[in-house]
C-alpha cells in the first residue's frame, strides 16, 4: 500500500465534500492538524499527531506539509484500506486490537513474529498501557514495519534474512524509517 504512485483521477464527490469540511482555513490544502480534527480513532479520540503527520507526509508530493484534493483522495483510499484490515482483525468490535489480533494481522501480511515481539510492539505503540492499539496506532505501526522491511530487503541481497550493517548506516536507516 505504501509508496505507490497514484494517477490523477476524478475525485469522488463524497471525498470532495469531506475535503471541503476538513479544509477549515479554506486554503485548498489540508494540514496534519486539520486532518487530525477529522479522523476518529474508534475509541472516542482523534488520530494521533504522529499518525496524521505520517499520512500527510506519505501523500504530500510537494513536501509542503499539506495535501491537495487529489492527494487527499489517495489518502482517503489508503485509510479505508487500512480500516478494512483493522476491522477484519478487531473481532470483538472494540475499536482496538489486542496482541492475538495484531499477531494474526501481521501473520496474514507475511510477518512471522514471536509472541514476545508482538507484546513489545503493543507496548511501544500504546503509551496509555491498555494492552491494545487503536486504528491510528495500527496504521503507524504497519507503515513503520513496512519501511524497515523495505530498508532491510535492500541490504539483504542474498535474501537469507540477515544483514551486516555498520553503526552509522544503522542509525541512518533507523532515522529514515522513523516517523
Amino acid at each position: 500500500m505504501y509508496g505507490k504512485a497514484y494517477p490523477q483521477t476524478q475525485v469522488n464527490p463524497e471525498v470532495q465534500q469531506w475535503f471541503a469540511a476538513v479544509d477549515r482555513d479554506g486554503s485548498g490544502r489540508i494540514s496534519a492538524s486539520e486532518l487530525k480534527c477529522a479522523l476518529a480513532n474508534g475509541q472516542g479520540g482523534t488520530f494521533s499527531d504522529t499518525a496524521c503527520k505520517l499520512m500527510i507526509g506519505m501523500f504530500d508530493k510537494e513536501k509542503s506539509g499539506t495535501i491537495d484534493l487529489n492527494e487527499f483522495q489517495a489518502l482517503y483510499n489508503y485509510i479505508n484500506a487500512w480500516l478494512g484490515v483493522f476491522r477484519g482483525f478487531d473481532h470483538d468490535n472494540s475499536g482496538s486490537i489486542q496482541e492475538n489480533e495484531l499477531s494474526a494481522a501481521l501473520t496474514q501480511m507475511g510477518y512471522r513474529l514471536s509472541p514476545e515481539f508482538i507484546s513489545f510492539l503493543i507496548k511501544k505503540s500504546d503509551p496509555a498501557g491498555h494492552s491494545s492499539i487503536t486504528v491510528d496506532q495500527f496504521i503507524v505501526l504497519c507503515v513503520q514495519i513496512q519501511r524497515f522491511t523495505d530498508a532491510f530487503r535492500i541490504r539483504d541481497t542474498d535474501q537469507v534474512g540477515t544483514v551486516s550493517i555498520g553503526f552509522e548506516e544503522f542509525l541512518g536507516v533507523a532515522l529514515e524509517c522513523s516517523v
